[in-house]
């Protein structure tokens, strides 16, 4: 180049000497040939340039990304988003209608199976029993005067059927005698129908008034309480809600899995949670149940899967919101290397990855893989902990690439010098 350059220069300088002959024209002709020359000298001076800065300068400042293998955990799951419930509750509420006469319990408390937790005012209901025994005690004195009529027919007719039978009376007398004692008789079947109806509402109003005090169906704890005393139930349409009580001694998690990973949950496989203010700490379960019915939020399907876990010192709490992880695989104190310095093979267990050797140079290594995830990959055979695997590249300015990715300058013309 620096002899090209001297030798145009040379040229330039021949043509700016005098000519001997005072021609106008070959005047003309040498100026412009001088500006041609010395506008390919400038050209060709800058281009230069360019090409040595930019591959000079690329090749100083382009580096080498690598990572050691790391031993330890890796495990390939389905991610969710989930919220704590208890695994039983119920809404305790009141079968009779009346004033809350009494609330026993508060929000928090424990209650056990059978435990008074409510009354209400039973006035009212003690008024009927009263009234219902007075109605069936009226029926009992009328059933023995109806007895006593029936007694009475009997009577009177096994006497007309002796006066018939001696020609001492009609036989009309005797058919009287018949009806008479039908009809008695039937009006003691009528009275004791009304006699049991009675005792029906009686046994109703008794068991209204056994309604009256509210016990706990089930041992937990009260997570709410919907009515306060002095408040006015009416449980003609619908039975109003008092308290709701929940078994908090095991919490529900119900995650919401979008539907493309939901064909990847088995029933029975491990899973886990973590917690906003515990992110460390894991508290593991067994999916046992996907509801077949999804939810849908925001043009998104979602299915709710639920496992147990237990909560005996009481630090899960409801809608609590839960990181859920469903484990597929796993595997413990193994080699991984980041997901991005592994070249896959076709079959998904195998593939190929760079090693940076000490001497400086590029070594492609095959390698079994095991468990995968989006991060980090399972190296069972081909590589040490001692090897430095190229993860990718990067520069001077900040900028990183990873191994996989295709040549920058793929596209460019290429250098002119």
């Amino acid at each position: 180049m620096a002899n090209a350059t001297r030798k145009i220069a040379a040229e330039a300088a021949e043509d700016m000497e005098p000519a001997s002959s005072p021609a106008l024209p070959r005047k003309k002709r040498s100026r412009g040939k001088f500006w041609w020359l010395l506008l390919v000298l400038l050209v060709a001076t800058v281009a230069g340039w360019y090409g040595w800065k930019t591959y000079a300068g690329e090749a100083k400042t382009d580096t080498v990304v690598t990572e050691m293998p790391v031993r330890g955990d890796i495990e390939n799951s389905v991610t969710a988003a989930g919220l704590l419930s208890p695994i039983k509750g119920v809404d305790v509420g009141a079968q009779v209608s009346g004033q809350l006469k009494s609330l026993k319990v508060e929000i928090g408390d424990r209650v056990e199976e059978g435990q008074l937790i409510a009354e209400i005012d039973s006035a009212s209901i003690e008024t009927q029993i009263e009234i219902a025994e007075a109605e069936l005690a009226n029926l009992g004195a009328q059933m023995i005067d109806k007895t006593a009529q029936v007694v009475l027919s009997k009577a009177n007719l096994t006497r007309q059927r002796a006066l018939v039978a001696g020609n001492s009376a009609a036989q009309s007398a005797l058919d009287e005698a018949v009806a008479a004692l039908a009809t008695a008789e039937a009006n003691v079947d009528a009275l004791k129908a009304q006699i049991r109806k009675q005792e029906a509402s009686l046994k109703d109003a008794r068991i209204s008034l056994g309604y009256t005090k509210i016990y706990a169906p089930m041992s937990g704890t009260v997570v709410n309480t919907s009515a306060k005393e002095g408040q006015t139930l009416n449980a003609n349409q619908t039975a109003p809600t008092i308290v709701t009580i929940g078994d908090l001694s095991t919490m529900t998690v119900e995650a919401e899995v979008s539907e493309a990973d939901v064909g990847k949950l088995t029933l029975g496989m491990n899973a886990y949670f973590t917690l906003l203010g515990q992110p460390g700490k894991r508290h593991p379960g067994t999916l046992r149940q996907i509801k077949p019915t999804p939810a849908t939020e925001n043009n998104v399907v979602l299915y709710y899967a639920l496992f147990d876990v237990p909560n005996p010192d009481g630090t899960l709490m409801m809608n609590m919101t839960a990181q859920v992880f469903f484990v597929q695989s796993g595997a413990t104190d193994v080699l991984t290397v980041p997901a991005a310095a592994v070249r896959f093979a076709a079959d998904g267990k195998s593939g190929e990855v760079t090693v940076l050797t000490p001497s400086g140079t590029r070594d492609d290594r095959k390698v079994e893989t095991g468990v995968r995830n989006r991060v980090r990959v399972e190296i069972k055979n081909g590589l040490e902990e001692t090897d430095a695997v190229i993860v990718g590249t990067g520069s001077a300015d900040g900028t990183a690439t990873t191994a996989r990715r295709s040549n920058s300058r793929r596209g460019m013309p290429p250098p002119m010098f």
